[in-house]
């Protein structure tokens, strides 16, 4: 191994901004503490709303094991619950971006000490700095390529992004354990007012200390830490603004440039988002027209009904709005239909109607069908949809008929629905 360093960035002098240092690195990392922990607890609480335990098909993550643990079935209220905990989780996502880049920008000398392994446990640093980067970056990578619907990685993004939150968080916690004690005193060795009112001017290193982020050969200032820290907020404010649009919904999609808008029908009363449209998942002319019919069955008994027999059914409505894992989300929207329960109650299953097996016209694929719970069932807001807004439902929202059901994550609210299973093996 070379006794000196070779040129370039492992050397002491080749990072020379006066603003880098314990305290402003201390001040990023607090963000992201609270952040990251916001985001693991609505990740959590994403992944429960799929009610994984039900059944293999809402489950897309193999092999999980104890990962996959489930502390409780998802309840159907308040209705708007998926709307808003996936809201925050996309939105301060983006949100954090700008932040977990200046993070890194001042810790990257960090990343080129020399020599790059000094003993066993600083090689266990070294490889638990490596899973931190490379995880928080493979997670705010995928996640905003989900947000955007591009599916250019390989594998599922369910998976992928499944296995990558556990990865990264078990790095993020032993770093916060071993950190937390450097980053409090960095953050009492300068008081935060008097940071925001130093000039550029009047800007000067920080201390040396171990911490190695301190640079023994500093540059002239050309920022204070007072305009680093504003640069951060301005970006991250700038992304909440051209974001959270697509989750309050409302006269505010407007401003969400980031949301994708390549799905979006136009106007009228199927004028909402979609992820995929009927042709996308190879709906044919001949599994939505005039010969459809939807199977109802329950233990030992089954109905078939055409659309007709359906809306002769006793109807109600239900205002509600599609929530989904990229974020987005619809304002409430009028939705009729038969309830799940009624439908229960006409296979014999009239008191106390158990969970339901949703399968619909959509050929393979994920999601083409789901197992939806049974207080999902009862809810009296839980709908076979065969209307939205007052007109029938569009074919790329389901026509013929689709499943809404309250607090439910969008794509287990299945579409060209064929066939209901009620009391279906888990």
């Amino acid at each position: 191994m070379l006794s000196s360093p070779p040129p370039g960035p492992t050397r002491s002098g080749f990072w020379r901004s006066p603003l880098r240092g314990p305290w402003l690195t201390s001040v990023f990392g607090l963000i992201l503490l609270v952040g990251i922990t916001v985001l693991f607890v609505t990740g959590l609480l994403s992944y429960a709303s799929y009610n994984p335990n039900l059944a293999p098909g809402n489950d897309k993550t193999p092999e999980k094991g104890w990962l996959g643990f489930y502390l409780f079935s998802w309840p159907t209220s308040p209705y708007w619950l998926y709307r808003l905990t996936q809201g925050i989780h996309v939105t301060l996502g983006v949100v954090l971006i700008p932040v977990l880049l200046a993070k890194l920008w001042s810790v990257v000398p960090k990343l080129f000490t020399w020599p790059p392994v000094r003993s066993l446990s600083h090689a266990l640093e070294r490889l638990s700095l490596l899973l931190l980067v490379g995880g928080v970056l493979f997670e705010f990578v995928t996640g905003v390529l989900n947000i955007q619907l591009h599916y250019i990685f390989p594998g599922s993004f369910y998976t992928l992004h499944f296995y990558g939150a556990w990865v990264f968080i078990g790095a993020f916690v032993v770093h916060v354990v071993f950190r937390i004690p450097t980053m409090a005193r960095a953050l009492r060795s300068r008081r935060f007012r008097s940071a925001l009112r130093t000039p550029a001017a009047r800007t000067t290193p920080e201390a040396a200390d171990d911490t190695g982020l301190v640079t023994p050969h500093p540059a002239p200032p050309t920022m204070s830490r007072r305009g680093a820290l504003g640069l951060v907020g301005a970006g991250s404010l700038a992304l909440l603004v051209v974001t959270a649009g697509q989750s309050i919904g409302g006269a505010l999609r407007k401003t969400a440039l980031l949301a994708p808008h390549g799905q979006e029908p136009g106007k009228g009363p199927n004028g909402f988002q979609i992820n995929k449209t009927a042709a996308e998942v190879g709906i044919r002319a001949r599994d939505i027209g005039p010969g459809w019919r939807l199977v109802v069955r329950g233990p030992g008994r089954e109905r078939i009904f055409t659309r007709a027999q359906v809306l002769a059914l006793p109807q109600h409505t239900a205002a509600l709005p599609i929530a989904c894992v990229e974020g987005w989300s619809t304002d409430d929207l009028d939705w009729s239909g038969v309830r799940l329960a009624d439908l229960a109650a006409l296979v014999g299953l009239r008191q106390s109607p158990p969970g339901v097996f949703v399968e619909s016209a959509q050929r393979g694929g994920a999601f083409s069908s789901t197992h939806l719970r049974d207080n999902q069932v009862r809810d009296p807001r839980s709908l076979l949809a065969l209307r939205v807004n007052g007109a029938d439902l569009s074919l790329d929202h389901g026509y013929p008929a689709r499943i809404i059901v309250p607090a439910n994550p969008g794509v287990h609210n299945t579409k060209w629905v064929t066939r209901l299973t009620f009391g279906a093996a888990q």
